[in-house]
């Protein structure tokens, strides 16, 4: 179901009562789902009811989330019970960053947001709720995304980005460090980055054993099969699907956080940095693999 039809004037409208509220709707044949025709100074009651529709259907054991893709309005329910997802696409000529900014500043925490942007991307203010986001997905193929700035303010656990340029070594060693000490992602689950041209893989350009070498890296034995990293993903409306964990990580690399001695398998390809946080203790992971020949 779609919450706005700015084309009122294709097929009949019909009402039905929504948890006491009358609210018109229209059937879009080509789409083949019912669409929501309301004044613009009904969109929260209208939305509220549909809510309240759903849980008395539903109850409150079925995930509701609220998804948009596109920022007209600038507008966003504040709705207690609903997980917020945001899929932005910004052309070429985008260049309001401080309304983008203001936006989802004043915005709930969203539980996903996928940016795909072919404007030379600005950063995010270190406290911006973009950085508390659970999941993100980035895509930027042209001109440049602050990367280092995400990969230093990010709070949440779930992060991809593709993107086509390649990055600093710098910043993935300091990344995986702060990861180490303690000082910074310690929600994080899951990290790729993945470097294509419009379908084409470009190397990633960092020298692989000098980050290894850096960042204090330990190997699981070579005579041992190294387990796989797959964690749920919180949300991806592009492939909720056919893709419902993470990239999988197969990797003898590791590293171990000193705060609590937790695991996280690192692996990086020729086009690839992948970044995956266990569950378990060093002693805890060893002891998995040994049961696994």
């Amino acid at each position: 179901m779609d919450l706005k039809n700015y084309r009122k004037d294709r097929n009949g409208i019909f009402s039905l009562n929504v948890s006491g509220k009358m609210i018109d709707f229209q059937m879009c044949k080509g789409r083949k789902k019912a669409m929501v025709c309301f004044e613009e100074r009904d969109k929260e009651s209208v939305i509220e009811s549909i809510l309240n529709h759903c849980l008395d259907f539903f109850g409150s054991s079925v995930p509701f989330y609220w998804r948009f893709d596109y920022l007209k309005d600038y507008f966003v329910p504040k709705l207690n019970t609903v997980s917020l997802c945001i899929d932005i696409c910004l052309e070429k000529d985008f260049s309001d960053w401080e309304k983008l900014e203001t936006f989802i500043s004043s915005s709930p925490v969203f539980k996903w947001i996928g940016l795909e942007t072919k404007a030379a991307a600005q950063s995010f203010h270190p406290e911006s709720k973009f950085h508390q986001v659970e999941s993100i997905r980035i895509v930027q193929l042209e001109n440049t995304f602050p990367f280092s700035a995400m990969l230093r303010h990010f709070k949440g656990r779930q992060a991809t980005v593709i993107c086509n340029r390649r990055i600093n070594s710098e910043d993935l060693i300091e990344f995986v460090n702060r990861w180490k000490s303690g000082e910074a992602f310690q929600r994080l689950e899951y990290l790729t980055l993945d470097l294509h041209d419009y379908g084409d893989r470009i190397p990633i350009g960092v020298p692989q054993n000098q980050i290894l070498d850096e960042i204090g890296v330990k190997y699981i034995d070579a005579k041992k099969q190294p387990p796989t990293h797959t964690v749920p993903k919180l949300y991806d409306w592009n492939y909720r699907k056919i893709q419902l964990n993470t990239y999988p990580i197969m990797s003898r690399a590791y590293v171990v956080r000193q705060l609590d001695n937790r695991v996280a398998s690192i692996s990086i390809g020729e086009s690839a940095f992948r970044f995956g946080v266990w569950d378990k203790t060093e002693e805890e992971f060893l002891e998995l693999i040994s049961q696994h020949p």
